[in-house]
C-alpha cells in the first residue's frame, strides 16, 4: 500500500502536553507550605523534557508500512519494553542532572520517585502513540480501497462505452454482400449508415452523455441496418416529443435495448415486431412484445447489466425494468442539463 502522506502529530501538541506535564509535576510542591521555587522549576523542566523525549522517540520508532505487509493492530511487547528501559536510562540521566543541581536532595527517594513517573508517563504516550498511528494507517487504507475502488469503477466504464456487439458487424456485412450481389439499389444507402454508424461509435467513446437528439440520430441509422436485414419484420415507433430531445442519455443506450429486443424475439414478415419508443414521467420507455424464440441461447444480461451500471456510474440512478405477460419495458431516467452540471 503506498501511502501519500507520512504520520505527523503537530508540535503543538507534542511541546504543549509536555510543558503541561511539567507544570502539572510540580503541583505537589507549589502546594506546601514553604514552597521552593527553585525545586519546583527544575522539577518541572525535568519531566518536560522527558515527555519530549518519550513524544519524538516513540513517534520515530513506529514501524515502517511495507506495500506487501498487513497491518500489525496488535501492540507489540518487545518494542514497549524496549522503550520502558531506554526511558528508565534515560529517566536515571536527568534525576542525575537534577541532582547536580539540587545537591541538598536526598538522591535515593528522588531518583524512585522520578523513575516511577517516566515509566507511567512512557506507557500513556506509547498507548495514545500508538492509537494515533493505528487510525491514521486505518485512514490510509480506506483511502487507498476507495481511491482503487475509483480506479476499479473507472476501467470497468471505459470497457462498457467500448463493448460493441461484433455479431452486428458481421451481420451487417453479410447484408451488404447479398446485397451487393443482387444490384440492391439502397447499398449505397447501406454502406453510408453503416458509415455514420461507426463514426457515431468511435466520437462517442470520447464521452459519458449526449443529447437525446444525437442518440436518436444513432438510432435512426440502427435502424436502417436493420431494415435492410429483416425488412418489415419489425415496426420502431418514437413519439417522443421535441422537448425531451435536449436532454441527455449515455451514448448508444437505445441501440442496445432495440437490439436486446431483436436478439430476445422472433422477428418476421408475418408476425411483425412492434418497438415503441416514448417518454412517460421523467423517464425515456422502451417497450416491446414479448415473442420469444423457440430455440433461444441463454441470456447473459449484458446489454442491460451495461446499461444500468452506467446510469449507476455516472448517476447514481438505476434503470427500472418491468416484464409483464406480453410486454417488456425498460424505463430510464430522465437526465436534464442542470442535474449533470
Amino acid at each position: 500500500m503506498k501511502n501519500n502522506t507520512t504520520f505527523k502529530i503537530s508540535p503543538g501538541i507534542i511541546w504543549s502536553s509536555s510543558i503541561f506535564l511539567g507544570l502539572l509535576a510540580s503541583v505537589p510542591q507549589i502546594a506546601e507550605r514553604h514552597f521552593k521555587p527553585a525545586e519546583a522549576a527544575v522539577n518541572s523542566a525535568v519531566t518536560a523534557s522527558f515527555s519530549l523525549f518519550v513524544w519524538y522517540y516513540n513517534i520515530y520508532t513506529l514501524p515502517k508500512q511495507s506495500g506487501n505487509k498487513q497491518l500489525n493492530k496488535s501492540i507489540s511487547y518487545s518494542r514497549l519494553l524496549t522503550t520502558l528501559l531506554i526511558g528508565m536510562g534515560v529517566m536515571l540521566a536527568l534525576a542525575y542532572i537534577q541532582q547536580l543541581i539540587l545537591t541538598h536532595l536526598n538522591f535515593g527517594p528522588v531518583m524512585l520517585m522520578i523513575e516511577v513517573r517516566g515509566i507511567l508517563i512512557n506507557l500513556v504516550f506509547y498507548m495514545l502513540i500508538n492509537l494515533l498511528y493505528q487510525n491514521y494507517q486505518n485512514q490510509q487504507v480506506n483511502v487507498e480501497l476507495e481511491r482503487i475502488k475509483a480506479d476499479n469503477l473507472g476501467a470497468q466504464y471505459e470497457l462498457l462505452k467500448q463493448q460493441i456487439n461484433p455479431h452486428f458487424l458481421f451481420n451487417s456485412l453479410n447484408t451488404l454482400k447479398a446485397m451487393v450481389e443482387t444490384n440492391d439499389q439502397h447499398s449505397v444507402d447501406f454502406i453510408l449508415k453503416l458509415s455514420n454508424f461507426y463514426r457515431f461509435t468511435l466520437e462517442s467513446r470520447k464521452l459519458d452523455l449526449i443529447h437525446l437528439s444525437e442518440e436518436l440520430e444513432i438510432v435512426e441509422a440502427y435502424n436502417f441496418l436493420l431494415k435492410a436485414r429483416f425488412e418489415d419484420g419489425f415496426i420502431f415507433t418514437n413519439t417522443i416529443h421535441e422537448q425531451y430531445r435536449g436532454t441527455l442519455i449515455p451514448p448508444f443506450t437505445l441501440q442496445l435495448l432495440i437490439e436486446n429486443c431483436i436478439k430476445h424475439n422472433v422477428v418476421s414478415l408475418d408476425h411483425p415486431l412492434h418497438i415503441k419508443l416514448y417518454a412517460e414521467g421523467e423517464n425515456i420507455v422502451m417497450e416491446n412484445e414479448i415473442k420469444p424464440k423457440r430455440f433461444e441461447e441463454p441470456s447473459t444480461g449484458v446489454g442491460l447489466k451495461n446499461i444500468n451500471l452506467r446510469y449507476d456510474h455516472l448517476l447514481d440512478k438505476h434503470i427500472e425494468i418491468i416484464s409483464e405477460d406480453k410486454i417488456f419495458k425498460v424505463k430510464l431516467p430522465i437526465i436534464h442539463e442542470h442535474y449533470h452540471h
